[in-house]
């Protein structure tokens, strides 16, 4: 059988997040045959490792509409194969197996750094590689992350409070302050997302440092008393206080170093005290000239992410180069990658999700972005001359032939089963292996011998 019978059309979708998968079922119920290749075991992307961990409720009721996706027979999955210029099939690979298009949702893979002295001490993280680590997506699951007992995080939305939230209800740790260049009128974070970590706010020290930069704040026309009552809207939501950790956010201060301690630690991050000024309708922050240091021994940069540049396609500003006159738009959004340096597009290949837009809404935005990617897909595929004429024989052969063992949606679904009955056999709420060794023997794959 070369593809689902009934199928007009066949199309490759790289990623199993949100926007992948949603992608994907829209496609399936176009009349197209999707296979999804996915570098974790486990579809879900940030769905399944980027949520919060007790948030069950959430996550469930999105790993019920994954089920039901998946299930559909117009889809195949394959987890723990890398798609790009070094992984296990390139973009190439694919277009040379039959695929008339390849939409794809990775996500942004890459962390982004600000290049400043310092960010190589131990204790300098991403905060990315946290969030991994605590939801416990292999290989991050068994990193070791030096965590000290003051913790500053740059950045004000809502993954600095994801972090805030494992600082203060999981390490409890003595103090953590949230940096943000701007001022508290430009906070990113929402009300609910604040509720879990509003009861450790301290107050009197958010109402000084309001103080402090009232007057820069009110001299582009921003209101502090409007700014306060956004930020302590989340009080009366609060969830317990379960810690002594102090919570406070520090404004108008952009990241300048690292201070080391002697030892190859951090001692505080030094920031350079910025002003506000007016600019086309909103405002940027720019630099004083004086300087100052927060004390710390843990920096934690919440400022986003960056696509993968090895994957093999266009990269500038942090993301995949999109095409500049569109052909196939949707919501007057580009989904075709372009190439500046052929002046052309990238040929069948579209990007949506955090692909398109690095670190852009959650898992809503996301979903409704993989769908509107589809339906540029569909655009295209409209406009070729014939049917696929694809035998995905040999490709499920070579994958077959992959050092590592390929995940199919029957081992997914095993897996599922096990963990689920560790679950109940431990009494918890959810339980998750940690290692890629331990989910693999779950479903009774072995890995080969090198």
């Amino acid at each position: 059988m070369a593809f689902n019978h009934g199928s007009q059309y066949l199309v490759a979708v790289v990623g199993a997040g949100p926007a992948g998968l949603f992608a994907a079922r829209q496609l399936a119920q176009a009349g197209a045959h999707v296979v999804i290749f996915n570098r974790d075991i486990k579809p879900g992307g940030l769905a399944e490792y980027g949520i919060y961990p007790d948030k069950h409720k959430m996550k469930e009721g999105l790993r019920k509409q994954f089920r039901q996706l998946l299930a559909l027979p117009q889809i195949e999955y394959y987890g723990n194969v890398t798609i790009g210029q070094h992984g296990d099939l390139t973009l190439d690979d694919l277009r040379a197996a039959g695929f008339q298009a390849i939409l794809v949702t990775v996500g942004a893979q890459g962390t982004k750094w600000l290049g400043l002295p310092g960010e190589d001490l131990r204790g300098v993280y991403h905060a990315k590689d946290l969030v991994y680590h605590y939801n416990r997506l292999p290989p991050y699951s068994q990193q070791t992350f030096s965590i000290g007992r003051r913790v500053a995080i740059v950045g004000v939305g809502n993954v600095m409070l994801d972090i805030a939230h494992w600082l203060i209800h999981d390490l409890k740790v003595e103090e953590v302050v949230a940096v943000a260049r701007r001022g508290p009128n430009e906070v990113k974070f929402d009300k609910a997302e604040m509720e879990y970590v509003a009861a450790n706010l301290d107050v009197p020290a958010l109402d000084e440092e309001l103080e402090r930069v009232r007057a820069r704040v009110e001299a582009v026309g921003q209101d502090v008393a409007k700014a306060r009552s956004y930020i302590l809207a989340a009080l009366p939501g609060a969830h317990p206080r379960i810690s002594d950790t102090r919570f406070r956010l520090e404004f108008l201060g952009s990241p300048h170093a690292i201070v080391d301690d002697g030892h190859g630690g951090v001692a505080g991050l030094q920031v350079e005290d910025t002003t506000l000024v007016a600019a086309n309708g909103d405002t940027k922050a720019r630099g004083t000239g004086a300087y100052r240091v927060i004390p710390a021994d843990t920096v934690v940069f919440a400022i986003g992410d960056r696509v993968d540049e090895g994957f093999g396609l266009p990269v500038k500003w942090n993301a995949f180069v999109k095409h500049p006159e569109p052909c196939f738009p949707v919501g007057g959004l580009c989904y075709e990658v372009y190439d500046p340096a052929a002046g052309a597009p990238v040929p069948s290949v579209f990007v949506a999700g955090w692909s398109r837009e690095a670190s852009t809404g959650l898992v809503g935005a996301a979903r409704k972005d993989g769908t509107s990617g589809a339906q540029a897909v569909l655009q295209y595929l409209r406009t070729l001359p014939t049917a696929p004429g694809a035998d995905l024989e040999a490709l499920r052969a070579r994958l077959a032939g992959l050092p590592g063992p390929v995940v199919t949606k029957a081992d997914w679904q095993r897996l599922e089963a096990a963990e689920a009955a560790e679950a109940q056999r431990l009494g918890l709420a959810e339980f998750k292996y940690s290692t890629n060794a331990e989910m693999l023997a779950a479903m009774g794959l072995e890995i080969a011998e090198t």
